[in-house]
C-alpha cells in the first residue's frame, strides 16, 4: 500500500491515567520490552512522518526523558491542564504550529497498534479527498464509546457520544477510536473554534469534525478490520491483557518463521528479540532486550536472557544471562548466571552453579560447577575445577586473571588477581595461588597437613563423633592383634 508521507503525527500523551494507580504516567508502563508510548511511536514511525509531536502533561519530565532515549527527534508540546483532546491539539497549533498536508492524530495508550492500520487510514483519507477521516471499528460491546452515525447512503454523518445516544443509536456497534487523519491546513484553524460548553467544560476534538462538516467540508470514516488491536489501556488488568495479546502475536510470527516454542503459554519475549530458524524455546523462558537466538539453539526450560546472543546449536537450561555472548555449541547451566561482559567461546561450558562476570572463555574450555569467574580471560581447551574462585576484588579495585590454553585448575583453588597462569600449567587442588604460574608448571600453595591423634575423644568427649572414633580405634586395635597372631 502506497501512501503519502504524513506532514505530522500528533500523539496525545498528556493524561495521568489515574486508574493505573501509579507514580509514573500511564503511557510509560511497559509491555514486551517497550512502553505504551514506544509502541505507538514504532507504529507511526513506519509512515516516516516529517514531524512527530507528542503532547505531554502529567509527568512531563519523565516522558521527555523517555522520548530522548527512544525518539530523540520527537517534539513535545505541553498541555498544562488536561482539558480535552481538542485543547491538546490547540496547544500544538498555538505553540508548535500545525503544518499543511495530512496530519495524523492518535493516542499514546494503544500499544497493540500496527503501522498497517495507520497506512490504511491515510490511504482512505487520500482516496476520499476528505478534510478529516475518522478511524472507526465494529466492536462486540460499544458501551462507553462514541457511535459513528451514517446516513441512508452509508456515508459518515456524525459522532454521537454515549451519553447523548438515542435508544436506536445505542444499538450501533461502529465506534470512534479517537484516531484521525486531518487536512493540516484546516486543523490549525478549526481547533481554535472548539468550545467547552459541555458537562466537563472540556474541548473535544470530535467537535472539530462537526465544525468542518458544517463548513461544507467532506468528512469520512474508515472502518478498521481488527477491533482488538485498537483497544486502549486504562488499568493494570487491561495492561496485562494487552501484554498477553502482544506476546501471542510475537510468538505466532516467529513460529511461522521456523522457531519452536514448546509451550507458548509460558514463553515471554520482547519485540526486540530475534531468532534464527530451528531454535527451540522450552517452557518458562523469558527473552528480553536485544537478545538473539541462533539457528538450532536449545533454550530452556527456566531460562531468562537479557541482551544476550546465543550461538547456533548452543544449549541453556535453568540459566540467567545478562549482556552475555554464548558461542556456537556452548553449554550453560543448569543454575548458571552469566553477568555482563561474559563471552563463552564455541563449545565452552558454564555448568551447574557457575557465575561469571566480565569473563572471556576460549573455545572448548570447561567450567563445570560451583565456580565464580570474574574479570578473567581463559584460553581454549582448559578445565576449571569445582569450587574455584577467581578472586578479583581487593576491597578497592578489581584485578584481572589470565589463564592460558589447556590449563588444569584443581578443585577448590583460589586464583588471586592480578595473576597469569601459563599455557599447559596445572594448579594443585586446595591451593591459594597468588603468584604467576609459568607454562607447564604445577602451582602448589597450601599448608602441610598435620593430624592430631585423639583430639576428638579428648576435646569432644561424649559426642557421637567421639563414640564413633573410640569404636573405630578399638576395631583397628583388634585387627592389629589378629594380624600379630
Amino acid at each position: 500500500m502506497s501512501v503519502s508521507r504524513p506532514a505530522a503525527v500528533i500523539v496525545l500523551a498528556a493524561g495521568e491515567g489515574t486508574r493505573m494507580k501509579s507514580r509514573q504516567p500511564k503511557i510509560l508502563h511497559d509491555l514486551c520490552g517497550r512502553s505504551m508510548l514506544g509502541h505507538v511511536l514504532a507504529a507511526t514511525g513506519h509512515l516516516e512522518p516529517e514531524r512527530t509531536i507528542v503532547v505531554v502533561g502529567y509527568g512531563r519530565d519523565q516522558v521527555r526523558a523517555h522520548l530522548a532515549e527512544i525518539a530523540p527527534g520527537a517534539e513535545t508540546v505541553v498541555q498544562a491542564d488536561q482539558r480535552g483532546t481538542g485543547n491538546a491539539v490547540r496547544q500544538v497549533a498555538e505553540t508548535a504550529g500545525i503544518p499543511r498536508g495530512t496530519v495524523l492524530v492518535t493516542n499514546g495508550d494503544h500499544p497493540l497498534l500496527r503501522g498497517e492500520i495507520f497506512a490504511e487510514l491515510l490511504a482512505a483519507h487520500e482516496a476520499g479527498g476528505n478534510a478529516v477521516t475518522v478511524l472507526s471499528v465494529q466492536v462486540p460491546d460499544p458501551h462507553g464509546y462514541g457511535r459513528i452515525v451514517r446516513d441512508e447512503s452509508g456515508d459518515f454523518a456524525e459522532i454521537v457520544e454515549e451519553k447523548e445516544t438515542t435508544p436506536a443509536q445505542q444499538g450501533i456497534h461502529e465506534i470512534n477510536t479517537g484516531m484521525y487523519a486531518f487536512d493540516g491546513g484546516l486543523l490549525g484553524d478549526v481547533v481554535k473554534r472548539i468550545g467547552s460548553d459541555n458537562t466537563k467544560g472540556e474541548e473535544y476534538l470530535t467537535d472539530a469534525i462537526a465544525i468542518l462538516r458544517g463548513d461544507g467540508h467532506k468528512v469520512g470514516a474508515a472502518i478498521a478490520e481488527d477491533w482488538v488491536e485498537l483497544q486502549g489501556v486504562n488499568d493494570r488488568v487491561q495492561l496485562a491483557e494487552a501484554r498477553r495479546m502482544l506476546n501471542e502475536r510475537l510468538l505466532n510470527g516467529w513460529m511461522r518463521a521456523g522457531v519452536t516454542f514448546v509451550d507458548p503459554r509460558t514463553a515471554w519475549i520482547d519485540v526486540t528479540v530475534t531468532f534464527e530458524r530451528d531454535a527451540v524455546i522450552e517452557p518458562n523462558t523469558q527473552l528480553r532486550g536485544a537478545t538473539h537466538i541462533g539457528e538450532g539453539a536449545h533454550v530452556g526450560p527456566g531460562v531468562v536472557l537479557t541482551d544476550t546472543t546465543v550461538g547456533a546449536e548452543a544449549t541453556l537450561v535453568n540459566a540467567v544471562a545478562d549482556g552475555a555472548e554464548i558461542g556456537p555449541g556452548a553449554s550453560v547451566g543448569p543454575y548458571a548466571y552469566l553477568r555482563p561482559g561474559t563471552r563463552l567461546g564455541a563449545r565452552a561450558k558454564a555448568g551447574t552453579y557457575v557465575e561469571m562476570k566480565n569473563a572471556v572463555v576460549g573455545e572448548g574450555t570447561k567450567i563445570p560447577h560451583l565456580t565464580y569467574v570474574g574479570d578473567a580471560e581463559i584460553g581454549s581447551g582448559s578445565n576449571i575445577g569445582a569450587s574455584t574462585v577467581f578472586v578479583n576484588y581487593d576491597g578497592v579495585a578489581k584485578h584481572k586473571t589470565k589463564v592460558g590454553d589447556h590449563v588444569r585448575v584443581g578443585s577448590d583453588t583460589m586464583l588471586v588477581g592480578p595473576l597469569t597462569i601459563g599455557d599447559g600449567a596445572y594448579t594443585a587442588a586446595g591451593s591459594v595461588i597468588t603468584k604467576d604460574v609459568p607454562p607447564g608448571a604445577l602451582g602448589v600453595a597450601r599448608g602441610q597437613q598435620r593430624n592430631i591423634e585423639g583430639w576428638v575423644e579428648r576435646r569432644r568427649s561424649g559426642t557421637a563423633s567421639a563414640d564413633a572414633a573410640k569404636r573405630a580405634r578399638g576395631e583397628d586395635a583388634e585387627r592389629s592383634e589378629h594380624r600379630k597372631d
